[in-house]
């Protein structure tokens, strides 16, 4: 399957097929003619399908950096040893950067890219379920700073994305979990119907045989809203939703006990139940939103006292000027923008 992302003179194609991987090589022309090319990736990742990618680029001059895998590497202090690999391999402005990984690798090499030399070409060959739903598609590339998740970033956006659903077979249980509190997410926002089908399965392996489908309607959910708004102004916010208080769950445990789509899980639950309780939101969402996360094995509590939190959301990039930009839902599949502050989280103990 084809799907398109129109931004102009930044449109590019995202492929979603089995196997895709080892035709990487064969696709690649359509969007970049030069002949250096670096791939970043990490330690989980590359020994897995690194020789599938390299055996598809025997026409290019590869180059391979190997990072550790975990949210603890998309550090700032990551970034200079990516840019003397990329200098040290005499990578130029019309060559090509390949990021081949989960959502750290993807924003991280995706960061690096948008800032060496002022920008070289980027492919996004996204191995977790979290990056093929969500972090792979629509440019946004970022590191963290010890204040908190993503606060250094640019929107840049990638030449192509390429999705293998198959290497999700090699994807930990924990990891599949984790990207499931995004593909939840999308239900949430924009799709009444795939919700419901998410909901009308038992688990994760019951939902398998649709994962393909459900990863492209993900994606392309993605690209109608980027499409629309591709520096997050406006609709892209929807795809926030749960975010405020993820980022801030995940930071206050120093990104070492819930993953981000365990956080997102968290954060969707708690603000729909605030939301609730003053008539913002339709009775009953939170709770059908604690059953899908019960199904895909995801938390909806944390056990976190929000006083604690309230440094790291007043840090969070959608606090502008004092307001909050909360994103709510009317109902499942009808999300909106509600313009608050932090006083909204005021009145409730633990997360």
């Amino acid at each position: 399957m084809k799907l398109s992302v129109n931004l102009g003179e930044n449109s590019y194609p995202i492929y979603i097929e089995n196997g895709i991987i080892s035709k990487c090589g064969d696709l690649l022309p359509q969007v970049f003619s030069g002949k250096r090319i670096m791939i970043i990736s990490d330690d989980n990742v590359f020994p897995l399908y690194g020789q599938t990618l390299l055996s598809s680029l025997k026409e290019y001059e590869c180059h391979t950096l190997i990072l550790p895998h975990g949210e603890p590497t998309k550090n700032f202090r990551s970034l200079p040893e990516i840019y003397s690999a990329l200098l040290e391999a005499k990578l130029s402005r019309s060559d090509l950067i390949i990021a081949l990984g989960g959502g750290v690798i993807g924003d991280l090499a995706g960061f690096a890219a948008s800032s060496y030399l002022r920008g070289v070409r980027l492919v996004q060959i996204p191995t977790s379920l979290l990056a093929q739903v969500d972090s792979s598609v629509g440019g946004k590339v970022a590191v963290d700073l010890p204040q908190g998740k993503n606060l250094v970033g640019a929107f840049f956006q990638p030449k192509m994305v390429l999705i293998d659903p198959l290497v999700l077979d090699t994807l930990p249980g924990h990891f599949v979990n984790d990207g499931m509190g995004e593909v939840i997410k999308y239900g949430c926002i924009k799709d009444a119907a795939l919700f419901e089908t998410l909901c009308s399965h038992s688990s994760f392996a019951d939902l398998k045989e649709e994962l393909p489908s459900i990863i492209a309607r993900c994606v392309d959910i993605k690209r109608i809203v980027v499409e629309a708004d591709q520096f997050d102004t406006g609709e892209r916010m929807l795809l926030n939703f749960g975010h405020t208080l993820a980022h801030t769950i995940e930071q206050y445990h120093h990104y070492e006990r819930e993953s981000h789509g365990e956080a997102v899980g968290i954060g969707m639950y708690q603000i729909t139940k605030m939301a609730e309780a003053r008539g913002l939101s339709a009775k009953g969402c939170a709770e059908k939103i604690k059953n899908a996360l019960d199904i895909y094995g995801l938390p909806s509590s944390c056990g976190l006292s929000v006083s604690k939190l309230m440094e790291a959301i007043r840090l969070d990039k959608k606090n502008l000027n004092g307001s909050l930009n909360l994103v709510l839902l009317h109902d499942i599949g009808n999300s909106y923008i509600y313009a608050s502050d932090i006083s909204f989280f005021s009145g409730k103990s633990t997360i």
